[in-house]
């Protein structure tokens, strides 16, 4: 029998259960089973995240990067750095400066302050901060410091040059007259010879006729004298002076026109001197051969003081002085030191070598140093005295040169600083530092990439 379907009255609600739910507001079971999954779920993260923040970064820790990378920033201390694998060091954070510091701050300070902004905002250089290294780890790295001290500046510059003959102290010997080599005194290149020694004897007929005219003249000056002719001895005293000029032009010291007054006897020949103790250079002639005017004979050089031509580089250009005083040595006497001064500084440039000559002058009694020989040179320049500090505290970048300041409990400070020349072992210090101050003098690398961990330098 087919059941009849019920009508409910318009306004009239389906009869339910008391606390029985509509049939549309009732969970389905899926419904449910995803609720508690979702409850579980939000738990279980909760409790991850209060885990994490427990043992996470401490407060004062801005992030953790590598001391190789720097570049590399991440807040999780247990990773890695992605990189180069090493363990992540910690970079703590900086601390403002507070409103009662600021306020506390003189007026000096602060426009020091203001000062330095600008100076760093003109040229655009960045201004290093401090940063800590404990103690204990510049033991592990081997951290050493020097102290920044006022020493003498002294630098040396060493040279190689050649010996050469002095040019003031040679004399080359030339037939002035025309006639025969009749004796030499001399044979060969290299034999000394004293002051006054002969050298080569010339006979010449032209110098004979010389020699007779002269010694008439000086009959008739007597003759002169005589007869009190004041005219006549007037002139005969010129014509005498003219011919004693001539026989003096032809080679003829002042020894030998005084022995041919006194002795009124001319020669046919003329006997050429040394005019100082000296070692020969060359020999241009042969006994018995003929001499025109001008021709070479015998050429002589004092060895006693000899020139050193030495090539100091454009850069050592500021230290060369005359009169520096100069040490000369050579392989040929081992041991032995020759003394000299520079005297000339030539002020030409060599276009290709880059370099410039200078001229010593060294004492060379025993003719030891000969021409063309090589020698070592050096001079001791002495520069005054200034601040210094170990070469090897200074940490080139190419655009500043940075030392890290010493500023207690392992406190450092990086700061450029301007250098002057380097003497030996240390630079000369011309700003950035003060005497007493210390510097790190080694494991300038390690420092400097803490530094750059705790960004008191950011870039070089």
């Amino acid at each position: 029998m087919k059941e009849k379907s019920r009508i409910v009255p318009a306004g009239a609600s389906e009869c339910r259960r008391v606390g029985e739910a509509p049939a549309s507001h009732r969970p389905r079971p899926a419904t449910l089973l995803t609720l508690v999954f979702t409850t579980i779920a939000a738990l279980l993260l909760a409790a991850g995240c209060s885990r994490q923040s427990a043992g996470g970064k401490p407060a004062d820790v801005d992030y953790y990067t590598c001391t190789m990378h720097p570049s590399v920033k991440n807040q999780n201390p247990k990773d890695k750095c992605p990189i180069c694998s090493m363990d992540l060091t910690p970079v703590k954070k900086r601390a403002a400066p507070t409103a009662e510091s600021e306020s506390h701050a003189g007026g000096h300070d602060h426009t020091k302050m203001l000062a330095e902004q600008a100076t760093q905002g003109k040229s655009g250089a960045e201004t290093p901060g401090e940063f800590t290294v404990p103690l204990e780890r510049q033991q592990l790295i081997g951290v050493t410091y020097a102290t920044v001290q006022t020493k003498p500046l002294q630098a040396t510059v060493r040279a190689v040059g050649v010996v050469a003959y002095d040019k003031l102290q040679h004399w080359d010997f030339v037939s002035r007259v025309d006639g025969y080599i009749e004796k030499l005194y001399v044979a060969s290149k290299g034999e000394l010879v004293r002051k006054d020694q002969p050298l080569v004897t010339i006979y010449s007929p032209d110098l004979f006729t010389s020699q007779r005219e002269f010694v008439d003249l000086l009959r008739l000056r007597d003759q002169a004298k005589q007869s009190n002719q004041s005219a006549a001895q007037e002139s005969t005293e010129r014509l005498i002076a003219a011919a004693r000029q001539r026989l003096r032009l032809w080679n003829i010291t002042p020894e030998q026109l005084e022995d041919l007054e006194r002795t009124r006897q001319p020669s046919e020949t003329l006997t050429l001197r040394a005019p100082f103790r000296g070692v020969v250079q060359s020999v241009g002639v042969d006994q018995g051969r003929k001499v025109m005017s001008g021709d070479h004979l015998v050429d002589v050089a004092d060895l006693s003081v000899v020139w050193v031509w030495a090539e100091f580089y454009q850069e050592e250009l500021p230290l060369l002085k005359t009169n520096l005083a100069a040490t000369v040595t050579t392989s040929a006497h081992a041991g032995e030191k020759f003394a000299g001064k520079l005297a000339l500084i030539d002020p030409f440039l060599n276009e290709a070598k880059r370099t410039v000559r200078a001229r010593l002058n060294i004492e060379n009694a025993d003719f030891k140093l000969r021409p063309e020989m090589y020698v070592d040179v050096e001079l001791a320049v002495d520069l005054g005295e200034g601040l210094t500090i170990p070469f090897h505290a200074v940490l080139p970048t190419g655009r500043h040169n940075i030392v890290f300041v010493e500023k207690g409990e392992g406190r450092l400070e990086p700061r450029y600083v301007e250098l002057g020349r380097k003497f030996g072992e240390v630079y000369h210090v011309k700003q950035g530092l003060k005497e007493g101050e210390r510097v790190v003098a080694s494991a300038n690398f390690l420092i400097d990439a803490e530094a750059k961990v705790q960004g008191a330098l950011r870039s070089w």
